[in-house]
């Protein structure tokens, strides 16, 4: 791994003697000795940044979504600042049968989408950092959407977490872990050649401008922009390269989307319908065809509205 100069290193590991990690429980140490060694063979870290983490007390840190490798690349991440990262994450990943097992044993929290139980996450993410836990939330809910992998705009759990129990939010960027895992498309693992894992924290967002105001959706939405924005700007510094001034909406791009269809169907319907006008005496296209010993038939295409499926999303 590397974090500096090997001074800086050298006081990095003195501070570690002197700053215990607080209990782990057995189910967390059991993911740590299966996942660290793993990491440790298959991959390079880049892991910087970690003295923006605070070694105690609580906090929010957010992250983009590249991978499904997120989870043990981040875990392992804020497991080197001295932390015991407690996720959010999508309620049916705790129902599995092994693994469901293990991240609820670990501490990890769920999050029930469209029930009575919606509310139970955030409950207990607040809960958690009034304890003085450290918890992880993707903003962006699901992995990014975005065509050059930027990150998307966010959900507002984050931000309201923060406002409500003022503690810090620590801004971290992570890029590599998609060029193991790619979740999109066709799923492909790449192991070797060895990839680098780049993770990068920054100081505590600031939300000063946020805080004693009145905590509505427009506030909510504002300070989640910032927080997203502080976010690409730390990735752009591990990748390299300019992000979006105007992130990428999943929303947005799946109504514009819909819009599109619902226009091809349209113009599909009309060219169909102007087809059967044109034929002699009211008789259409593909009539007159079969009258001249052609065999083919125009089919008209209905001007239904697609539906546009839903995804599932991870994260409060």
């Amino acid at each position: 791994m590397t974090d500096g100069n090997d001074e800086h290193q050298e006081a990095a590991v003195e501070g570690q003697r002197n700053d215990p990690r607080p209990p782990r429980g057995f189910w967390f140490g059991l993911v740590v000795a299966i996942v660290k060694p793993l990491l440790l063979v298959f991959t390079k870290q880049d892991f910087r940044g970690r003295e923006n983490m605070p070694r105690q007390g609580g906090v929010v840190f957010v992250t983009n979504h590249i991978s499904h490798l997120d989870p043990f690349v981040l875990g392992f991440y804020i497991w080197e600042c001295r932390r015991i990262p407690r996720f959010l994450g999508k309620a049916s990943l705790f129902k599995l049968p092994v693994a469901g097992r293990i991240i609820t044993s670990a501490g990890q929290i769920p999050v029930y989408r469209d029930s009575i139980q919606a509310a139970d996450a955030f409950r207990d993410a607040v809960a958690a950092v009034e304890r003085g836990e450290c918890v992880g939330v993707y903003p962006e809910g699901t992995i990014t959407r975005d065509p050059d992998m930027w990150p998307m705009t966010g959900k507002t759990g984050a931000a309201r977490i923060a406002l409500m129990t003022g503690c810090p939010v620590i801004p971290i960027a992570n890029w590599g872990a998609q060029e193991i895992f790619e979740s999109y498309g066709k799923v492909r693992i790449r192991l070797l050649p060895r990839k680098t894992l780049q993770v990068k924290a920054g100081p505590p967002v600031d939300l000063s401008a946020f805080q004693g105001k009145p905590i509505t959706n427009q506030l909510l939405h504002e300070a989640t922009d910032v927080i997203m924005t502080t976010v690409a700007a730390g990735l752009a510094e591990l990748r390299g390269g300019t992000p979006p001034k105007e992130l990428y909406d999943v929303r947005k791009a799946r109504a514009e989307a819909a819009a599109e269809r619902r226009a091809e169907a349209e113009a599909g319907a009309r060219n169909a319908d102007g087809v059967d006008a044109d034929g002699p005496d009211g008789v259409n296209s593909g009539g007159a065809d079969k009258a001249s010993g052609g065999g083919d038939e125009v089919q008209g295409s209905r001007g239904d509205e697609v539906p546009v499926k839903r995804e599932d999303e991870e994260n409060a």
